[in-house]
């Protein structure tokens, strides 16, 4: 079983989540020009039936023996960074994993990993490594799923190089590949991941809990309030958790919400605290890749949140003070047409993984 970084193959494609007895899926078709063309897609809850009714259930749907590409989402996987061992490219995988060995929630001997470079290898410093790691237990209910479905798993892909894939084809289609783009997805009772690409390559990972209800409370007015900013020493703190060529190889990319800052240092209760910590979260972030990639000043600032993105993108523009805006698959994406606004949110992710061109180096 590979990570995302292979070429992609042609013609149809399943792509799916399997999440808390949850299948989130799109099944789409390669167009002319790069775009693709979505058949289906919806979601499917198991519920209290036996795996084999929902695998009956799913055969219905004309979702049987398809080539199937699976996307974990971050709650199923830890991705780490750590500098990169000074060993040759065949033995880097091993060398990772005794390198995070005391980083990860189970044993070593218990996950699945593979590793992706950090940014694309022509700045300064030492160099660093994503380390994507999954239970294995976990791995075996997807396959085992798989198998009853008769899909023909070629890849198994992780949320954030998904939104790396959708801010390259965006990139591309606006004429920017080379400037640093962010996005920031809000997923309804799950959490949020920013990403932040260049050079079509990831640089920038980070994943939190949000806030109880945070999709349904106000954001208040669209008018401007002083943005939470992070003190000197806070930010002196996060450059040495996230910065990458300053970073220590034991430490961790804290992408399980245990740091959170809005977990640790705001309250919970009230609408104003639920739109605050997550607006902490983010300008923290931007905080971070301002002094980390001083030679790489962000671009833009795309933000999807279902429903509501034009709504989160009003609110953030005016609390962060930058053009943010909704993100657009335009002219990369068609056939979206239908379903709840739920089903669309859940699925938007999976689009992403459509859009893996290229086979990846280390």
């Amino acid at each position: 079983m590979r990570w995302p970084w292979q070429a992609r193959v042609s013609g149809s494609q399943l792509i799916v989540s399997w999440s808390d007895q949850t299948l989130c899926y799109v099944l789409a078709r390669a167009s002319v020009g790069g775009s693709h063309h979505v058949l289906k897609f919806g979601v499917e809850r198991q519920g209290s039936i036996s795996s084999e009714e929902f695998a009956r259930r799913l055969q219905a749907l004309g979702l049987r023996g398809l080539e199937t590409t699976v996307m974990l989402r971050p709650k199923q996987y830890q991705l780490l960074q750590i500098e990169a061992p000074a060993v040759p490219p065949e033995e880097l995988r091993a060398a990772a994993r005794y390198q995070i060995r005391e980083m990860l929630d189970s044993h070593v001997d218990d996950v699945t990993l593979d590793v992706m470079r950090v940014g694309d290898g022509l700045q300064k410093g030492a160099r660093h490594l994503f380390v994507v790691a999954a239970a294995n237990s976990l791995l075996r209910e997807v396959l085992d799923l798989g198998q009853a479905m008769h899909w023909s798993i070629r890849v198994i892909d992780v949320q954030e190089t998904a939104q790396r894939n959708l801010q390259n084809a965006q990139a591309l289609r606006d004429g920017f590949a080379e400037r640093a783009r962010a996005l920031l997805v809000v997923m309804k009772g799950h959490h949020a991941v920013l990403t932040i690409t260049a050079n079509e390559e990831l640089f920038y990972s980070r994943w939190f809990e949000l806030p109880e209800g945070f999709l349904s409370a106000p954001w208040g007015d669209g008018q401007p309030s002083p943005p939470p900013r992070a003190n000197a020493s806070e930010v002196m703190a996060l450059m040495t958790e996230y910065e990458p060529e300053y970073s220590q190889p034991s430490l961790s990319y804290v992408n399980d919400g245990s740091d959170s800052f809005a977990t640790s240092q705001v309250s919970s209760t009230g609408d104003e605290d639920k739109t605050q910590r997550l607006l902490v979260e983010v300008q923290r972030s931007l905080d971070v890749w301002e002094r980390t990639w001083s030679d790489l000043p962000l671009h833009s600032l795309h933000v999807f949140a279902g429903d509501r993105s034009d709504e989160l993108a009003k609110w953030l523009s005016a609390q962060i003070g930058l053009d943010v805006t909704p993100v657009s698959v335009a002219g990369l994406v068609t056939g979206m047409e239908g379903g709840t606004a739920d089903d669309k949110a859940l699925c938007f992710p999976l689009l992403g993984v459509l859009m893996r061109t290229e086979s990846r180096q280390l």
